[in-house]
């Protein structure tokens, strides 16, 4: 919560310039908000800032977005790439629905999917407050498949039992160089999808 204190009084002026942006960019709302499951499984509304058009998630793939998306807008080109569309998330930690670190929290309608998958490795992800980054996100982000990533939540889970904070300030600082080099930004669609 410190932590979150301080990046929304350094950024504010930046998070305002992008609310302009987007305002003057498109129709619709500032900020997108999306049922995610949080810590012990409870559902949780997180924020972000606006990216696509307003009800997009009504149109063409739904939910998920992929390269070259019709649906994303010009500023959110710009902000997805950066990563700044996360900045909301940051009220989500004030709220305490999340931490900074952590895994990151599947949308509700991907739980049904993610039950199929290694039992244990859910367990425990759950344990803890899903965060704006974590460990999958600096190991591969959206070119990780949801069995990757649950075993890099759960190794995160088992890190952070033995080494705290440090393991938090590890991945903090591999974040910074997955942002500056926007690697794996774009979410890959799943192979019947690519093929149509």
């Amino acid at each position: 919560m410190a932590v979150s204190v301080i990046l929304l009084a350094a950024l504010w002026p930046l998070m305002l310039l992008i609310a302009v942006l987007i305002k003057l960019g498109s129709n619709g709302p500032l900020l997108f908000k999306q049922e995610r499951v949080g810590k012990d499984r409870r559902p949780f509304r997180m924020y972000k800032f606006r990216t696509m058009i307003d009800n997009a998630e009504r149109q063409g793939t739904g939910l998920f977005s992929y390269e070259n998306d019709p649906r994303v807008t010009k500023v959110g080109k710009y902000l997805r790439k950066t990563s700044l569309d996360e900045l909301p998330q940051l009220c989500n930690v004030l709220l305490g629905s999340m931490s900074i670190v952590g895994p990151r929290p599947p949308v509700l309608a991907e739980l049904d999917e993610m039950n199929e998958l290694d039992k244990d490795a859910l367990t425990v992800r759950f344990q803890v407050k899903p965060g704006i980054t974590g460990l999958a996100q600096v190991s591969g982000r959206n070119a990780l498949r949801w069995e990757e990533k649950l075993v890099f939540d759960k190794i995160y889970v088992q890190r952070f039992g033995r080494r705290g904070i440090i393991e938090d300030i590890v991945i903090l600082i591999r974040t910074v160089w997955v942002i500056l080099f926007m690697r794996d930004v774009i979410e890959q669609p799943p192979k019947d999808l690519a093929q149509t």
